[in-house]
């Protein structure tokens, strides 16, 4: 189970005394218990935003003026809360601070990361099926990177895939068939990963074979309820 880890500061403690804390990351990081982690900026440069009556009010500075404050956080993967308690105690702030260790929310019950992205892989192979451009594109981020070095061409960007898989449609009829091997996926909560082959194959409006396989990268984030791509370099076989 995931924990997240608020490592709490106390700005009237001395820290000077204070124990290194890359022993602590560097010793959980090789037995897989910390995931990732960061340290903060200070209060000072915390921005506070709220909406009332459809204003956006800025204020400069922390949430509430306190002597503790969220200093860092990171990120844990422990069997038990006892284990993170026990990870917990053994970073250096908590000698001078405190640390709160916080279960990540449960999964909704059916839901799954790998799942997530699956389904959007098989929305892609439906929307080439189906030659709808449209629907293609709304798998992916509108700010997604991608690129693409096919047909001795390269193209970068949403707009050049955009024209791309339109061109791609318009000089077939029939459907496109859109075969995904060696699938490998890594995901989490929020980000994921995939490696893939994947062959298209149709037929041209000049009655000529179209198949091209290509070796793609992609990688995932969610955006609302959903998860979109955000990044994808593809090569095809022919130029590989």
């Amino acid at each position: 189970m995931k924990y997240m880890l608020l490592v709490c500061g106390d700005d009237t403690n001395d820290a000077s005394g204070m124990a290194p804390v890359e022993p602590w990351v560097e010793e959980l990081g090789e037995r897989s218990v910390r995931l990732h982690g960061h340290r903060l900026a200070l209060p000072s440069e915390a921005v506070t935003v709220r909406v009332r009556g459809g204003e956006v009010l800025r204020t400069d500075g922390p949430f509430a003026e306190t002597k503790e404050y969220v200093a860092g956080f990171d990120i844990l993967e422990c069997d038990s809360l006892e284990e993170a308690v026990e990870a917990a105690s053994r970073h250096p702030v908590a000698t001078i601070g405190a640390m709160e260790v916080r279960p990540f929310w449960p999964m909704w019950e059916g839901e799954d990361p790998e799942a997530a992205l699956r389904a959007v892989d098989a929305e892609l192979t439906e929307a080439h099926r189906e030659r709808d451009a449209e629907r293609v594109l709304a798998c992916y981020a509108p700010d997604a990177e991608i690129f693409h070095f096919a047909d001795g061409r390269e193209r970068q960007g949403l707009d050049a895939h955009r024209t791309a898989v339109q061109n791609l449609f318009a000089q077939v009829t029939g459907p496109v068939t859109r075969e995904v091997r060696e699938l490998k996926i890594e995901v989490d909560e929020g980000v994921g990963f995939a490696r893939s082959l994947v062959r298209l194959t149709a037929t041209r409006t000049d009655g000529t074979r179209l198949d091209e396989t290509l070796r793609i990268s992609t990688g995932y984030r969610d955006i609302g309820l959903r998860r979109v791509i955000t990044h994808e370099q593809a090569v095809s076989l022919k130029e590989a």
